[in-house]
């Protein structure tokens, strides 16, 4: 009778001790996964070279990336991470040219007959931008309301997003806006509404012919719009501005 009891303590023992390791073994396969799953999810693709590039917009030519002073005229544009004059204090690229897709550009000149109507024109910040400068931006700003992670990609990257204001068509001046480009507050939301009404104008301007149009505005940033359903339609390139004017001869 002892030893059946002591057997019967020891077996117990055993059980425990084999649903306590099924349960660390579940757990820790459960964890694997979602890291898995997680890598998985923020894992890009970047293109690189020409090559690659040539090869992923030969089934659909609107997937070019193109000059947009091509589709544009005038054009207007400042570009602030060609200076040491934005928020990281440094210049992120040399000599660059507004690009974008080809089907991005064609909804942009759309935009800009409807501003012409309206005695204004679009001036940019930004467009296409090269992986590597997301990048470097990321190292500063580790804030997804204001930088893209570069796990992910930016619409930038994709050649489908731009950092514009408005302009007079007529001389280049600028409209008063609610803060200077990259201004990274409150004040920059499109939600934000304690401003004068010539700016909240247009603002409203800005963002109801962009939308018009098929563009999306970012909420935390008034200049920024993309295209939608930018990360299914293009690809990640990490071309700089050099590789790029090659395709346009």
């Amino acid at each position: 009778m002892v030893t059946f009891a002591r057997m019967w303590r020891e077996n117990s023992k055993k059980m425990v001790l084999l649903s306590l390791l099924i349960v660390i073994s579940s757990s820790q396969c459960a964890l694997t996964q979602e890291i898995n799953t997680k890598n998985k999810e923020n894992k890009v693709s970047v293109i690189s070279t020409l090559n690659d590039y040539k090869t992923s917009v030969k089934i659909d030519t609107l997937k070019r990336m193109v000059a947009i002073s091509k589709y544009i005229t005038p054009l207007f544009t400042e570009w602030k991470y060609a200076t040491t004059d934005n928020f990281t204090n440094k210049i992120l690229y040399r000599h660059p040219i507004a690009y974008a897709r080809l089907k991005v550009v064609l909804a942009l000149q759309k935009v800009q007959k409807q501003l012409a109507s309206l005695g204004l024109s679009l001036t940019f910040f930004d467009a296409y931008r090269p992986w590597s400068v997301t990048k470097k931006m990321w190292e500063i700003v580790h804030d997804e309301r204001y930088a893209a992670n570069p796990a992910k990609g930016s619409n930038h990257n994709r050649g489908a997003a731009v950092d514009v204001s408005l302009v007079k068509i007529a001389n280049g001046e600028p409209l008063p806006m609610p803060t200077e480009f990259d201004d990274f507050t409150e004040k920059a939301h499109h939600d934000f509404s304690d401003l004068s009404k010539e700016i909240l104008e247009n603002r409203r301007i800005l963002k109801a012919v962009m939308e018009q149009n098929g563009f999306i505005a970012l909420p935390t940033e008034w200049w920024h719009y993309s295209f939608p359903n930018a990360a299914q339609q293009f690809e990640v390139l990490n071309l700089n501005f050099k590789k790029l004017s090659k395709l346009q001869r």
